[in-house]
């Protein structure tokens, strides 16, 4: 099966770039200049995107020390690059000599590109938006980095909607190569098509989704952590959990991931009542690997290890619930995990949320570690 679906994905991802209706008469608008908002993780790694290939970036941060901090990470990166021998002193100072800080967003009116990166939050957004409209100059493309929210709600905070899409950058921005382009109900064609273009020339696999909650790979990936918490409350331990789906070729599995991103995102420690198992480990101090330890314990250096700790937690919460443990084969937990996932595929397609069964294909291999030897989630479910 390996070669044929190798050869599958291959295809797919060159074809995930042709969008029906967007022919070779669709011209598209030049890109020489890009704004990006917010310098945090995902801010700062789509500007090293741009400035990798010499097109000059202005970063706009609230404040001056969270622009250096941001501009300090980036010359970090690019410095390991360089101790690696992936670049030059020269070329590190090139592309540091790309990017700009600002602390206005009015500095961004001759940008071609503005690229919004801040806080998951609608209302914040909206009026991030609202004051784009305002500085951006006619004919720019203004685009939200947002991994699940309406980008059609973000684009009625315009008078120019059809200027509005989605970017969706996957982190590390700078390294990881699927760019989900999410399609407005009023993007432009040119729009599209020039940030379908644009994502090739950043060294991206551009793959376009229709608007829905979380797009194509998080409305996916969101099945999948439902399954994993309800095997959590049938007594299944987070570590073979994980172990079935790296056995299976991912990286890494769903509680691994959540210690790598951090357990206390989106958590408030004001309102939390210890309603599920992450209240309970974010209240301990367990936030993943940055404090040392959450569903795992982990070393100096990051190293994991089941936790005991974890083991009587988990013990204890569905004994609380009324629930009764129980043993779990591998196998179970992998189709558990992974039907879910196919069965919202098939919804995507439905939906028309994706062209193609192929696209979703191209999305879970390069933004999710799918094994890429499956050929992609769908392909391996026989769906084509």
């Amino acid at each position: 099966m390996s070669e044929a679906a190798l050869a599958h994905i291959a295809a797919a991802e060159s074809k995930a770039r042709q969008v029906d209706g967007i022919g070779p008469e669709v011209p598209v608008r030049p890109i020489a200049s890009v704004g990006v908002l917010g310098a945090g993780t995902m801010g700062g790694g789509i500007a090293m995107t741009f400035a990798n290939i010499g097109i000059p970036v202005t970063l706009v941060e609230r404040d001056q020390a969270a622009l250096e901090r941001g501009l300090k990470v980036i010359r970090s990166n690019y410095e390991r690059s360089a101790a690696r021998g992936k670049l030059t002193a020269d070329e590190v100072e090139a592309r540091m000599g790309q990017l700009t800080g600002a602390l206005d967003p009015a500095v961004l009116g001759n940008a071609d590109l503005v690229i919004e990166a801040i806080f998951e939050d609608m209302a914040l957004k909206k009026a991030t938006f609202a004051t784009l409209d305002r500085v951006a100059k006619p004919g720019a493309i203004l685009a939200t980095n947002t991994s699940y929210l309406d980008v059609n709600e973000i684009a009625s905070a315009t008078a120019r909607p059809a200027d509005v899409l989605g970017m969706h950058f996957f982190s590390p921005a700078h390294v990881m190569k699927l760019l989900e382009i999410v399609r407005g109900a009023k993007t432009a064609p040119d729009v599209l098509k020039t940030a379908i273009e644009l994502g090739v020339r950043i060294g991206k696999i551009p793959v376009v989704s229709g608007v829905c909650p979380g797009f194509i790979g998080n409305r996916m990936l969101s099945r999948r952590q439902q399954a994993a918490n309800e095997l959590l409350l049938e007594g299944a331990m987070p570590w073979d959990i994980d172990r079935a789906l790296t056995d299976f070729g991912f990286p890494m599995g769903p509680f691994q991931m959540s210690d790598l991103a951090g357990l206390d995102i989106g958590w408030n420690p004001e309102t939390s009542r210890g309603e599920t198992i992450r209240d309970r480990l974010c209240e301990r101090g367990r936030r993943g690997q940055k404090t040392g330890a959450g569903f795992y314990d982990y070393d100096a250096d990051r190293n994991r290890t089941p936790s005991p700790v974890v083991e009587q937690l988990i013990r204890d919460f569905v004994g609380e619930k009324g629930g009764t443990p129980r043993a779990h084969r591998a196998d179970e937990i992998r189709e558990r995990l992974l039907q879910p996932m196919v069965e919202e595929g098939k919804k995507i397609l439905a939906e028309g949320i994706a062209q193609r069964a192929s696209d979703i294909d191209v999305v879970w291999v390069n933004g999710y570690g799918w094994p890429r030897a499956t050929g992609g989630i769908m392909y391996w479910a026989g769906v084509r």
